[in-house]
């Protein structure tokens, strides 16, 4: 995830980190060059058609309205990906609490908080394809994540030891009924936030809704040259180069968005996320904490 103030106006043109310009770089020149061959075409040897201007101001409009409507749907995708892993980190703070409660300090507690640990490096892994071996070592030890990461499901590996502990606890008399099912429900919230990351991650937005977006957008671009033959002049091909920019632009930014799980430089910081949580464990169970994952050249991980 990027993470930087608004730029100054000197750099608004320069930074390229975050942006979407070094992949629709091709489609702008591409634009640029086919609205200056149709100018020059039009200028030195053929007449070309001319297109009404508001019948392209009409079709920019309705792509427009249209690529709004995607950039929200891919946003919304966004910020609940963003939500769900921040109630994971407010529901793993409040199994703390809720464990020194019931529990009080000792290895019970630290058994449970370290492997709700692991589940969420484990999810990490299942959401972005990060190699966490040893991350996951770090916490319940290199045997025990071995095993779990030999299971078909290992995120959820982690929750069944965790709820084979609760019922070892309840049944050695080393806690009662009322915070046995407090714990319970606390510990079903993490499968729940599981459960709605994967639904983000296996599925997209509509193909159709992607594949009209491209194809009005080429289509637009395409045609635009002869629209502004009459208005535009020499500029002609700036004017494309600027629509083309705006237009692929939100195109790209959307199809990033619809994956908020990849790792990439716009995506959710999951690291980042995960250090959170082995920092609140850490000060409850009284270990020393790691520092905070800092962003790198504004990229925070």
């Amino acid at each position: 995830m990027i993470v930087r103030d608004t730029p100054r106006r000197r750099d608004v043109f320069l930074i390229l980190k975050g942006s979407v310009v070094p992949r629709i770089l091709p489609n702008i020149a591409a634009a640029t060059l086919w609205a200056l061959a149709v100018l020059l075409i039009d200028r030195y040897l053929i007449a070309m058609p001319h297109v009404s201007i508001a019948v392209m101001g009409v079709f920019g409009l309705s792509l427009s309205l249209f690529l709004g409507f995607r950039n929200n749907a891919a946003y919304d995708r966004w910020w609940e990906a963003r939500k769900l892993w921040g109630k994971m980190v407010a529901d793993l703070r409040s199994l703390a609490q809720e464990l020194r409660i019931f529990t009080g300090k000792g290895a019970d507690e630290a058994f449970v908080l370290d492997h709700i640990l692991a589940f969420h490096h484990l999810h990490r892994a299942q959401l972005r394809g990060d190699r966490v071996e040893e991350d996951v070592s770090r916490w319940v030890g290199a045997e025990t994540a071995q095993a779990l990461l030999r299971d078909g499901n290992p995120p959820d590996a982690a929750l069944r030891a965790v709820a084979d502990r609760l019922r070892e606890m309840a049944e050695g008399g080393r806690i009662d009924g009322w915070g046995q099912r407090a714990l319970a429900e606390r510990l079903a919230c993490f499968p729940a936030a599981q459960a709605g990351n994967e639904r983000l991650m296996t599925t997209p937005l509509p193909f159709v809704y992607s594949l009209l977006v491209w194809r009005a957008t080429y289509l637009y671009c395409g045609l635009l040259p002869f629209a502004l033959l009459d208005s535009a002049g020499w500029f002609e091909p700036l004017v494309a180069a600027v629509v083309a920019y705006v237009f692929f632009g939100l195109a790209e930014v959307t199809h990033e968005l619809e994956h908020p799980f990849r790792d990439q430089p716009n995506g959710i910081p999951l690291r980042a996320m995960c250090r959170v949580m082995e920092i609140a464990v850490c000060h409850a169970l009284g270990r020393p904490a790691p520092p905070r994952l800092e962003p790198v050249d504004h990229v925070l991980d």
